[in-house]
């Protein structure tokens, strides 16, 4: 059964960030800032994060050169939500964007016509016994973007590859970023090479014109990265990438997939795969040195992370020793790489441990920029900077949570929510009632269940959840009445 209460949306008061004491003077604000948001990449699918089978030298050299965070959480197991959160600072169930954005159905394209969010909610897929609130189609144009609040602090903002939180009237462009390249919104590109078309999208990839034919799609993505910075001169940039990669379909350059063909396998073994990861380290490497040529490489603040975590509900990867991978609310769905390059304030090849999520990334770019945050509505973000200068810094305990009331995969995900606190997990499945709780400690990979040895931790950590969601507004599932 459902929880009590749980019909309910609560008001959300706006929340003062907590105020955290630099240990040193911060560097002077970073001339150029690239925040690198992958599709689909999982915990363990770069070389720094204990892969032997895919290979991404320049991706571990922002590691080696600064520091990597070993908990760190998308703020969604899919994708539109975490990309909302990254954008605003604030939680999907803030911003009513809960699910990836459904933009082709008879729903989204009514919402659209009226320019008003469509209020309500869904039938569930056949046998399944709740009604879903409506996901939102698009990002409002009065949140503030990472952009906007970039702007008055003198950056220029450009936006690559893909969108995913709105179509025409909703995209880049709307939302502050003077430079828009091939976001739009696709969820994933038709196909990966040149003209980027298929059956269903004729027309490629709005914003990314065909230019030679058999091109691969994140070296195109790259380019239009590139041509951003140099065209920035000695002005302040702000760059966000975020390729398409590694998301379906999956499609590489057929002779970077032999050579991964040629290599013995761990527990990753899909050689295209291997190959887009490798094609996405490429692309990090020429913005890297496209950097260093410009001169501004030294006064770059570069931040890496995922949307959510690696597919593995298809043959795509494989997130061991975490559980499950994307859409689902175990750790192997919700937890990313995030590495931070930024000289004088990230020490090299430091490791923080604290758990952060992607809320966080919005406050920390604004502080290493001096950027002014509207005061005027709620973040759930805390800036990591103090964290970066040292990784056993004093840092705000806090719960952090998840919300997926819907239905995903065919039905076979139900809706859920989770919250973390401390080193306790605990799973809520909406359909069944269900809870799960886990030592993230003592049992990383989410193979014992302690619900039952434990309920009165169940009931502090629900208590939690439900408290910190509707904090933040959420809407909830609700059963079928007759």
């Amino acid at each position: 059964m459902l929880l009590a209460g749980f019909l309910l949306t609560a008001a959300a008061l706006p929340q003062e960030a907590p105020v955290i004491e630099m240990r040193a003077p911060l560097p002077q604000p970073p001339r150029t800032i690239v925040l690198v948001l992958v599709d689909d990449l999982g915990w363990s699918d770069l070389g720094c994060c204990g892969s032997g089978y895919y290979e991404t030298p320049h991706i571990d050299r922002l590691a080696a050169e600064g520091m990597r965070f070993t908990q760190a959480y998308a703020s969604c197991a899919v994708c539109s939500p975490t990309r909302a959160a990254v954008q605003t600072g604030r939680a999907p169930a803030r911003l009513g964007i809960t699910d990836w954005i459904h933009h082709s159905s008879a729903l989204a394209r009514r919402a659209v016509a009226n320019r008003r969010h469509a209020e309500g909610f869904e039938a569930p897929p056949q046998g399944k016994g709740l009604l879903t609130p409506v996901n939102r189609h698009w990002l409002d144009h009065d949140e503030i973007s990472l952009a906007e609040l970039l702007a008055p602090a003198g950056y220029r903002g450009g936006y690559v590859g893909k969108w995913h939180l709105g179509p025409v009237g909703w995209l880049p462009q709307d939302q502050g970023y003077a430079f828009n390249a091939g976001g739009c919104r696709f969820g994933q590109p038709p196909s990966y090479f040149d003209p980027y078309t298929n059956r269903a999208f004729p027309g490629g990839i709005p914003g990314l014109p065909p230019r030679q034919e058999g091109e691969y799609l994140t070296a195109r993505e790259a380019d239009e990265a590139i041509g951003f910075l140099e065209r920035a001169g000695d002005a302040p940039a702000f760059l966000f990438y975020a390729p398409y990669a590694v998301h379906s379909p999956i499609q590489a350059p057929f002779d970077v997939t032999e050579r991964f063909q040629a290599k013995p396998p761990t527990h990753h073994d899909q050689p295209a795969y291997a190959a887009m990861i490798a094609e996405l380290d490429d692309a990090v490497g020429r913005i890297l040195a496209a950097l260093e040529r410009l001169g501004r490489l030294e006064r770059s603040l570069i931040v890496f992370t995922s949307d959510n975590g690696g597919a593995s509900h298809f043959p795509a990867t494989d997130n061991a020793p975490l559980r499950k991978g994307k859409g689902f609310p175990y750790e192997g769905g919700l937890r990313v790489p995030l590495l931070v390059r930024w000289p004088g304030a990230a020490k090299p090849g430091s490791e923080c441990r604290v758990p952060v999520i992607s809320t966080d990334l919005f406050p920390s770019l604004a502080d290493a920029a001096r950027a002014k945050v509207p005061r005027d509505r709620a973040y759930d973000g805390v800036s990591l900077l103090p964290l970066l200068q040292d990784p056993a810094a004093r840092f705000p305990s806090r719960p952090l949570v998840w919300h997926f009331p819907h239905y995903w995969w065919g039905g076979r995900l139900t809706p859920y929510s989770v919250v973390r606190d401390g080193d306790w997990k605990l799973i809520h499945q909406y359909e069944d009632g269900r809870d799960e709780l886990y030592d993230l400690v003592a049992d990383p990979s989410e193979q014992r269940d302690l619900a039952g040895e434990q309920p009165e931790r169940v009931e502090a950590l629900r208590r939690t959840m439900l408290r910190e969601l509707y904090r933040q507004g959420a809407r909830f599932p609700a059963p079928i009445r007759d």
